[in-house]
């Protein structure tokens, strides 16, 4: 038996924000008697391609982005809530610590199957579609509701001190809410054919949003995202290639055999380092960064919405994922749909 993404739906907020509103917002809230810190004019832009992100309603939880694509693609299939047998809950954020978000969704959907979050930063939604393969393959479930919202907009730090507080804070700037959610059946052919990853764990650091956790449990100043771009974009380029290559060799298949090749997206700069790393041809990539920013985990669903909604793939293409999160860690599935 074989597990089939069935149906894919994103749901992004209505509201966006420009990047020359983020350095507006910055330069507003970091003033200072004596002047205070401003970021260079169009600097958001111009480093990461980003022209506008989405931002969820003050009234809104992750869950609540999740629960929308996850009706889109329930009524995709002519289902109801009841018609799910797992739900699966993976993202970098969260309602809440405890507990599992997973629940939330499934209360608001009206769901009444078994549920858990899966959380591993923007590999989360990968790593839950990885989670419905090897159930549906191994017989335990027969159709999975995997589903992301992500909420970084409440993780942004806008108060800056200085240039280093700034730079610190910079891959927060690139962060859009959004939420994304992935049927996913058992059939007998077709389906998820390629899965494999890898994680470099001591380089977690590089990227952190600390607060919650044991370490920093109550302190506000540990609230927001905390990273080195470029140091995370090195330690990708230093490690990811062979897991890719590795998948292309192993199924004898080449890029071109591909309809789509989803890339999480971060930065438009890193996106063609990794692209031509890989020798991937442009055509074959969905860039929606520059108009929805970085949707973490939702990211690669959002990316086969939105070839799917353009007639870029249909059902019987081979599609590929390819995830990129902190810790940091790396992940390829190949699918046809």
């Amino acid at each position: 038996m074989r597990a089939r993404i069935t149906a894919v739906a994103a749901h992004l907020p209505e509201r966006t924000v420009t990047s020359a509103e983020v350095e507006a917002r910055v330069a507003a809230e970091s003033a200072t008697a004596d002047g205070g810190y401003r970021p260079h004019p169009t600097i958001v832009e111009r480093m990461t391609g980003i022209r506008t992100r989405h931002v969820m309603r003050d009234d809104e939880q992750a869950s609540d982005l999740a629960v929308a694509a996850a009706r889109d693609v329930l009524a995709q299939r002519g289902l109801q809530a009841g018609g799910v047998d797992l739900l699966v809950f993976g993202s970098a954020s969260q309602d809440l610590i405890e507990p599992a978000t997973a629940h939330i969704v499934a209360a608001k959907l009206g769901a009444a199957c078994p549920v858990f979050d899966v959380k591993n930063a923007c590999n989360s939604f990968l790593n839950g579609l990885q989670t419905a393969d090897a159930l549906i393959r191994t017989g335990q479930h027969e159709r999975v509701l995997v589903c992301t919202g992500e909420s970084p907009s409440r993780a942004i730090r806008w108060k800056v001190r200085d240039r280093a507080q700034f730079a610190d804070a910079f891959a927060g700037y690139t962060l859009s809410d959004g939420g994304a959610a992935m049927l996913v059946e058992a059939a007998p052919d077709g389906g998820i054919f390629y899965r494999d990853f890898a994680a470099v764990s001591s380089a977690w650091r590089i990227g952190t949003l600390p607060a919650g956790g044991s370490m920093h449990p109550r302190d506000p100043d540990f609230t927001y995202f905390s990273g080195d771009g470029r140091r995370l974009r090195d330690a990708f380029v230093a490690n990811g290639p062979e897991i890719f290559t590795t998948a292309l060799e192993k199924n004898g298949l080449t890029w071109d055999d591909f309809a789509v090749i989803a890339v999480h997206q971060v930065t438009l700069p890193y996106l063609e380092v990794l692209r031509s790393t890989l020798g991937i041809p442009p055509e074959r990539l969905v860039v929606t960064l520059p108009g929805h920013g970085n949707v973490a985990s939702a990211s690669l669903p959002l990316q086969i919405a939105t070839a799917l909604a353009g007639g870029r793939c249909g059902p019987g293409d081979r599609v590929a994922l390819i995830g990129l999160a902190g810790g940091v860690s790396l992940g390829v599935m190949f699918a046809e749909l």
